[in-house]
This record gives structure tokens, sequence and C-alpha cells, in this order.
């Protein structure tokens, strides 16, 4: 008996323990996932003095899509992971930069640091809609000072309009124009005895190259060439202009240079000033009051003006009606696009009842942001299913007028695509669907964006590739070295074809390479229905060829040069909107509850995304080594987003990103 008390009282502390200390560790989860819920920002509207300067860091990822936090990520982190760069939304940026514009309390924007880019984020088009909002500030008569230690063709995008640029002595500008690198599999995986079959559909269809090749074709070298001659063709044009440069000069010097010195950059006009950061924070105090003091310069910055002054859902007024070819944007919104280019108008379409405005009229922006795959996907990626239900629901919902698809997609599944586009157009035939392209909107993020009433595309965005391939992968070889075999039964000529222990046999391949052919005829006629293009040149035109967002609205595959703000515009033009509206954004952000379910398994929608942290300590600058393998694992990662039920993709190559 004595032994038995003493066995169930040690229980009983046992679990008291176990119990106080579970209890322990979920209150201090609570507390931080508050926290993070609540975006990390202190509680409360932060103070703007009078004469303030607006900060951003540039050492972000700029997303198009919301912050969307993610638990495991926090999981990750809280074990000692290593995570992704501070992360901000375009939007949020944008919309801070206008609000800045008329704010008397600011006296000027200070931008510092260099970005931090990961995977589809501050692409150059999202660069141009914030050098829009930038010209808008300046324009209104307040300061923009730019502090660069290294800056890259990116920051001197950005900078180039400002008033004042001031670069690090022992910095240097590293602006020798552009350039983007595919890794090539194929060696490699003969060496580990995998096996790839490949089918495609369109001659610059270069996707599949990599697990087929060890370099280049002449076809993907052709096309590669023009897209990035155009896209540093608008660069180096912006950049010359603002600094009071022809583009042939700066050519020359970007030729003659590479690496720009502190002295020929100044010599050249590149930028206005050499000094230390202390001297311009220095400058900054005395300019903001504060000169000889050990106080701070009057500041804030961008991210906490944002949450306090900046509301990103409610009270817009739609401009009045413009001609086809002049859309402006929302002057709410006050994006300034009175130096983009004019597009011939095309033959309007019969017009479409639109619904007049009813109380709490609002603009769902839906951010197409990442590879789109076959189901639900991750908070990273653009799952079909998940995206339908949610274009779905916003077709069903009376309150919704209009809706703006924001696509920055290089593809993926061409299932998950088709599932997409299908909501789209149910959508279209009951409120307007406009759509807006980011830094890339090619192959199925062409695929979602066509049937669009209207496609907004800058000029720098990566779009087109209309054309598919199918990726068939066997093991055989790398089973047998270990001396795995496989063999079996069936009662079909085609039973098992999908096998990955084997190659297919030729019947197999013709009858992929016939799904192949079928899906890009699909494709074209898609194109060509929506875009009012005949059949042959569409056909012309596609290949799989990818095309900047200027040759896209040449070619007719987009409408008018101009980014998210004038999408909005003409969404609520199209919708009838004479009054206020709302503009909500979608997905929405994770709720505390979501996130909390998230960590106790009752739900499946997360994976992890080490971008979404920011109050955890970030981690070291990466080296050229751990560049170099993030490259590989990103490359290699890649492969879990071919998840396309019958192996048939519309995709760009897949590390197609310009440097």
């Amino acid at each position: 008996m004595k032994n038995f008390l003493t066995s169930l009282l040690g229980t009983l502390v046992a679990l008291a323990i176990f119990t106080a200390g579970a209890l322990f560790c979920l209150f201090l989860l609570l507390i931080v996932l508050g926290t993070l819920a609540g975006g990390g920002r202190r509680d409360g509207p932060a103070r703007v003095e009078n004469g303030s300067y607006a900060v951003l860091d540039m050492a972000i990822n700029i997303t198009d899509a919301p912050r969307q936090l993610d638990s495991n990520a926090l999981l990750t982190a809280l074990a000692g992971g290593s995570r992704g760069p501070e992360q901000m939304q375009l939007r949020e940026i944008t919309k801070s930069l206008q609000t800045i514009a008329t704010d008397k309390r600011i006296a000027g924007v200070f931008l510092h640091g260099a970005f931090d880019t990961e995977g589809l984020g501050t692409g150059y088009a999202a660069l141009k809609e914030i050098r829009d909002a930038l010209e808008q500030v300046r324009a209104a008569k307040k300061t923009i000072i730019f502090y660069l230690q290294d800056p890259t063709a990116r920051e001197m995008y950005l900078a180039s309009m400002a008033d004042e640029i001031v670069l690090d002595p022992y910095g240097m500008i590293n602006m020798p124009g552009l350039a983007t690198e595919q890794p090539y599999f194929a060696g490699a995986l003969e060496k580990f005895g995998v096996g790839v079959q490949v089918t495609r559909a369109g001659k610059y269809k270069s996707a599949v190259e990599p697990f087929t090749r060890a370099d280049m074709s002449p076809e993907s070298r052709e096309q590669t060439q023009k897209l990035l001659d155009d896209i540093w063709t608008d660069l180096r044009d912006a950049i010359a202009k603002g600094r009071g440069l022809t583009p042939a000069a700066l050519q020359k010097l970007v030729d003659t240079d590479g690496l720009i010195t502190p002295d020929r950059a100044l010599k050249r006009h590149l930028v206005t000033r050499v000094a230390y950061r202390d001297e311009v924070i220095e400058d900054l105090k005395t300019r903001t009051g504060r000169g000889g003091t050990t106080d701070p310069f009057k500041q804030i910055a961008l991210a906490d003006y944002a949450r306090a002054n900046v509301t990103m859902t409610t009270a817009y007024a739609p401009p009045p009606a413009k001609p086809a070819t002049t859309d402006q944007s929302d002057q709410s919104d006050q994006t300034d696009q009175s130096e983009q280019p004019q597009t011939t108008a095309k033959t309007p379409k019969p017009p479409r009842p639109r619904p007049t405005r009813a109380p709490k009229s609002t603009i769902a922006i839906v951010y197409a942001e990442g590879t789109i795959v076959d189901g639900d996907g991750t908070p990273r990626d653009i799952g079909g299913e998940r995206y339908a239900r949610e274009l779905r629901r916003l077709r069903q919902d009376d309150t919704v007028k209009a809706i703006v698809l924001r696509v920055n997609s290089p593809g993926g599944s061409a299932t998950a695509s088709e599932h997409i586009q299908r909501e789209i157009r149910l959508a279209k035939d009951e409120k307007p669907v406009i759509v807006s392209m980011g830094a890339y909107a090619a192959s199925g993020g062409y695929w979602i964006s066509t049937c669009a009433d209207k496609i907004y595309a800058q000029p720098n965005t990566i779009t087109g590739s209309i054309g598919v391939f199918g990726l068939q992968a066997d093991v055989q070889k790398l089973a047998a070295s270990v001396g795995v075999t496989f063999d079996g039964v069936k009662t079909g000529k085609y039973a098992g074809a999908e096998t990955i222990t084997r190659p297919k046999t030729p019947d197999e391949m013709a009858l992929v390479q016939r799904l192949v052919d079928w899906i890009y005829d699909q494709f074209i006629l898609k194109v060509s229905e929506t875009r009012h293009l005949p059949r042959a040149r569409v056909e012309e035109i596609a290949q799989g060829r990818v095309w900047s967002g200027a040759e896209a609205v040449k070619l007719d595959l987009a409408d008018e040069l101009g980014g998210l703000d004038d999408a909005l515009a003409c969404a609520a033009r199209e919708a009838g909107l004479s009054g206020a509206y709302r503009v909500r954004e979608f997905p929405r952000k994770k709720e505390f509850t979501d996130l909390l379910h998230n960590l106790l398994g009752t739900r499946n929608d997360a994976t992890p995304d080490q971008s979404e942290l920011a109050l955890l300590p970030r981690a070291a600058p990466r080296g050229a080594l751990d560049d170099l393998l993030t490259r590989f694992k990103a490359s290699a990662n890649i492969l879990n987003e071919f998840n396309d039920p019958r192996g048939i993709y519309a995709r760009l190559p897949l590390d197609q990103m310009v440097k």
C-alpha cells in the first residue's frame, strides 16, 4: 500500500509539473503569436512630429501580397533555424508614399540600405510602382534623399529620381548591366541514375532544358537576350533621364567601368554627394531642428507610418471616366501615370450591364503570387483549388463590385491554371475583372490573366511564354545501382504508364506528347478568343516565348502600361462606382486563431515561410558560397512544385530570374 501511495503521489507530482510546464510554454507562445499577429509593431498610433522624415530601410523583400504569418516558420525560427529577409507589401509602401505627399507633417523621405530579394519579390515592375509614388512625393516639393553604399541597378533605378543621392566614400555602384543564369541538371541526374523524358509544345519553351541539356539552346538564348535587352533599356533610360544623362552616355559608363567608384559616380552625376553615414545623419538632424544635439533626427519608419496613417481597405473615390487611351489612376490613390506611353484603343467589347453602387461597395484585390500548383498548395504557392474557391466566393458576394487580379507568377500546373481561369470567366460574366501584372505573369500566370476585361502590365513585366511542356522522370538506374529492381503485371497497354520505376515507352511518350499538344492548342485558342486575335497571329507570338510588358502591349497580349492603382481605377469605372468604395485584399492576413489552429495541427494550410518573422533577430549576411548553396537548394525545391496530376506544365524556366 505504501508503494502504491508513493507511486501515485509521484505520478500526480510529475503530471502537475508537466501540466504547469505545458501551460507556461503555451502562455509564452500565445504572447509571441499575439505580437506577430499584430505585425510586430507597437500598439497605438505612431507619433509624427512636424518636419519629420519618413525612413525606409531597403533591406527588405517587397511582395505583392500582404504578409501571411506562418506558424511553421515561427517554430522553425524558435528552434534556431534561419529565416529570410524582412518583408513589406508593395501596396503598403506605395499607399504610404502617396499619403506622405499630402501630409504636411512630413518634410521628406530618407531611404538607405540595399534590397534583400527573395523568390519573386522586389521585381523591377514593383520598383516601377514605388518610383512613381516617389515622384508624387517629389512633385509635392518634399525632399527625397538616398544613402547608398553598394547600390545595384535596383537601388539606382529608384534613387535616380531623387533630389539627393549620397554614396559612401568606400562604396561603389555595382551596375554592369543585367544577367540571368540558369543551372542545368542533366549531367548530375545522369550520374545519379535518374532518367528524364520531356515533351513540349513551342520551340521557345525552355523550362525543360535544365533536365535535358548542359547549356542554353539557341532559341532560349535568343528569347532571353531580347527580354533582358528590353528590361535593361527601360531601366537604363529611366536612370539616365533621372540623372540628366543620355542613355548612350550611361551605357558607355557602364561598359567602361562596370563597378563605378565614388569619384567617377560624382563626376558623372550619378550621385550628388559622397559622404559617410554619420555626416548624412548629422545633416538630417540639422534639417529637422536637432543639429548639435544627441537626439536623433525627427523621423518615423515607413512601416510605422503605414500602420498609423494609411487605411488599406476603405474610402476611395474613383475619378471621372477617362477615354480608354488615357486611363489615369484613381486620384485618391494618387499614382502618377502622366509619363506612361499611350496605346492604341482596341475595338470595345459590347457593354455589359454593370451593377450600380450599393452600400459598402467593395473592389477586391486577389494576389496571385507564387508558383501555380495543383490542390490547395501552401501560403507561398497559388493553389488552384484554394484560389478557385476564393474567386468563387468573391463572385457570389454582392458587395464585391469588381475584382482586380494582381499576378506575380512564373506559372506552373496547367490543370490548376485552368481551374483558376474557369472561376475568372464566371466572375467576369457578373462583374468586371481587371488584371494587373507584376514582375512575372508568364505561362500559367498568363493563362489565368488572358480572359480579364483588361490587362495592365509594367514595361519591365515578364509575360507571355504561351507554351506547354511535360516532365517525366524515372529512377530505374538509381534503384539498380543499389540492387533494387521492379516487376509486375498489367491489363492494358498504357496501364502503369505513370510509374517512375522505368522510362516511358515510345508509345507512352507519344501519348504524353498528344496531351501536351492538346493543352497547347487549348492555350492558343483561349488567347485567340479572349484577346480577339487571329489564331495564326497567336501561334506566331506564342511558341513558349517570353516578352517584356512593353512588347506585350505592342503584341496585344496586354492592353495598357500601368500599375495596380491604374487597375483599381479602371475596375471602379467599369463597375460604375460613382461614389466612395472600399478596397479589400485577398488572401486575407492570418488571424491569431488561424495561427493557433495551425500550431495545434487542426489545419494543414501552412508550410515554412521564413520571410515572415519580423521580430526575431535577423541572420547574418549571406556570403557568396551561401548564396550559391541557397540557389541550388531553391532550384531543387522547385521540383516539389511540379505536382500536376498529368505532369503537364505551363511555366517559365526554373531559375530565369533577372539579376
